[in-house]
């Protein structure tokens, strides 16, 4: 790296050393556990007491969107997990197993699900199947709003439904209560993984249009659940109170009530410290610190998660992706752009530890990532980069230091970051764009506000060129929802035949049959491609970071997550 790039990261971290005594945030990815705490809360001391209020902070305010169906970002979700709960859960191998569902099937096509007797929604309702078949209707009406047909598309007949060719989904029979049977258009691998498991209250939501119920109260304001607290205020932007459900069907929970609010992560180590606040996850920047309070806990556990570096390569129609900008299409142009980046040094500098580059759009933990010997490493190397760049006719015609586009016209990256109340954000940004300014490529940095940040990808807004972005692999490592042709969050807009191929057939039961071997050969080939392609930079993967009071107890975490907050406890 040229003096210049180093004395300009040098000075990004003096100026951070200010904010970083106290600062946190929720920005995180994972690797592996590796942590004294080995993801528990702590030793649990004695029985499970009854009683007292949890407090639970986010670095940035909920968008608001507080229904599993529409919301669209980590902290509408970390309140959701609160008050509403999944038909089936995932093991710390992220293997489907029974919760409030059951299933069976003989083909991988048809599957018949029977629901448990007697569970409650939070306003009195039972639970029926008819719930959740609201839930498949709405999601794949023409007028829903939110991200989630991917997890109905395939059901037989939802795609004529929401075509409005039909009036009916053909796969969808609702048996009686407590028996639903889902037919789908073909065998798949994941069909079960895939299939959205969320239901919807009917009662909470009657009368309502789809295309009304995004900005609806019960979405907003007054959400209904299955879950261990129900929601008793919420002031947007600042707080939600919670209390607890006692008819949980999990079992009556142990915490009395729960105060989820939004904090300046520069104040978090001071809360935790003077104990007003009780669990939060946080920036690595801040794990010395957390780790030296006496009256905490700070976990590590591995994640699957990883960020990466996206470029706009066209547009979003309504139905699929279509790639017709051409500003980044030279692969070559994006092939330097990695070369650039020493992401050794820059994950080091900004997470601190817990962190380290990755090279493939899959995260390690999962079981079908590629091994690295079987990729290209992209490791740094600025001259490969201006090679690169002066092969693809990107040079400087003008002699003001910096390249032209082969047209002998301007060219500036307008990269695009997040913005929370996170210094660290800006200063990473800006890291980046150091790179590349490096190798002789003008960047414009904006920061803008997470949760339009995310509103203006989803709708391809064309100010958004090249940005910053982070996704979390479920239990399901098929990666169609996020870069298939169709998908909503394929936010490059990336078409590509080969790689649509690849991932149906890793999901076809002709092909691949119950052989993991042979599903994760089909989704190595596809990871070879899509590192040919580079429709995203893979950077970085991270350890998940939580800091849990030593007075709340029962909380434990693996690569699945947290488990149900109706078995924590607090030590009185």
């Amino acid at each position: 790296m040229k003096k210049k790039s180093m004395l300009m990261l040098a000075v990004l971290m003096l100026v951070l050393s200010a904010f970083l005594a106290a600062c946190s945030g929720s920005d995180k990815a994972g690797t592996k556990k590796e942590d004294d705490n080995k993801g528990k809360s702590g030793e649990t001391a004695g029985e499970p007491q009854d009683g007292g209020t949890l407090v639970y902070a986010l670095d940035s305010a909920p968008e608001g969107k507080f229904n599993y169906a529409f919301y669209g970002t980590a902290t509408d979700a970390e309140v959701i997990d609160f008050f509403d709960e999944n038909l089936i859960d995932y093991d710390e191998h992220l293997k489907a197993q029974p919760h409030i569902a059951s299933w069976k099937t003989e083909d991988n096509k048809v599957f018949d699900f029977e629901i448990k007797k007697g569970v409650k929604w939070q306003n009195g309702d039972e639970l029926s199947v008819k719930d959740w078949e609201f839930a498949l209707y709405t999601i794949a009406d023409k007028e829903y709003e939110g991200p989630r047909f991917d997890n109905v598309r395939n059901i037989l007949g939802a795609q004529a439904y929401h075509d409005k060719k039909a009036d009916k989904i053909e796969g969808i029979k609702v048996i009686d209560d407590y028996h639903i049977q889902i037919t789908f258009d073909k065998a798949r691998v994941n069909n079960l993984d895939n299939l959205w498991t969320y239901p919807m209250n009917r009662t909470a939501f009657k009368g309502i249009a789809v295309k009304d119920m995004m900005s609806s109260e019960v979405v907003r304001t007054k959400p209904v659940g299955l879950g261990p607290f129900k929601v008793t205020k919420i002031v947007p932007g600042e707080s939600i109170e919670m209390e607890r459900f006692d008819e949980y069907f999990g079992g009556k929970p142990h915490i009395e009530k729960v105060v989820v609010k939004v904090i300046d992560p520069s104040l978090s180590v001071g809360e935790l410290k003077n104990g007003t606040l009780d669990m939060t996850s946080f920036h690595p920047s801040i794990i010395d610190q957390v780790k030296a309070l006496d009256n905490v806990n700070a976990i590590t556990y591995p994640g699957v998660s990883y960020y990466y570096v996206g470029f706009r390569l066209g547009t979003w129609d309504g139905e699929k992706n279509v790639m017709n900008d051409q500003k980044y299409q030279n692969v070559k142009l994006r092939e330097a752009m990695f070369y650039a980046i020493n992401r050794e040094e820059w994950v080091k500098a900004f997470f601190f530890g817990v962190g380290k580059p990755v090279n493939r759009p899959i995260p390690t933990n999962h079981w079908i990532a590629a091994d690295n010997k079987d990729l290209e490493q992209f490791a740094y190397d600025p001259e490969k980069a201006k090679q690169l760049l002066d092969e693809a006719g990107y040079k400087d015609k003008n002699g003001d230091g910096f390249r032209e586009d082969p047209n002998g016209k301007e060219f500036v990256v307008n990269f695009s970051h997040y913005a929370t109340q996170n210094p660290t954000f800006e200063a990473r940004a800006k890291a980046l764009t150091q790179y590349w300014e490096a190798v002789g490529l003008k960047t414009k940095l904006t920061m803008t506000d997470v949760n339009l940040y995310y509103d203006m990808l989803e709708k391809a807004d064309k100010s958004v060129e090249v940005f910053f972005g982070g996704w979390s692999t479920g239990s399901d490592p098929d990666p169609t929802p996020l870069w298939g042709s169709k998908a909503l969050w394929n936010y490059p807009r990336w078409v590509n035949a080969d790689s649509d191929k690849l991932l149906d057939q890793a999901l076809d039961i002709s092909i691949v049959g119950t052989d993991d071997q042979k599903r994760k050969d089909l989704y190595v080939q596809w990871q070879k491609l899509f590192m040919k392609e580079l429709p995203v930079l893979p950077i970085a993967e991270l350890e998940e970071t939580m800091a849990v009071a030593k007075r709340v107890q029962g909380v434990t975490f693996d690569v699945s997550g947290m488990n149900r907050p109706n078995n924590w406890w607090i030590k009185q």
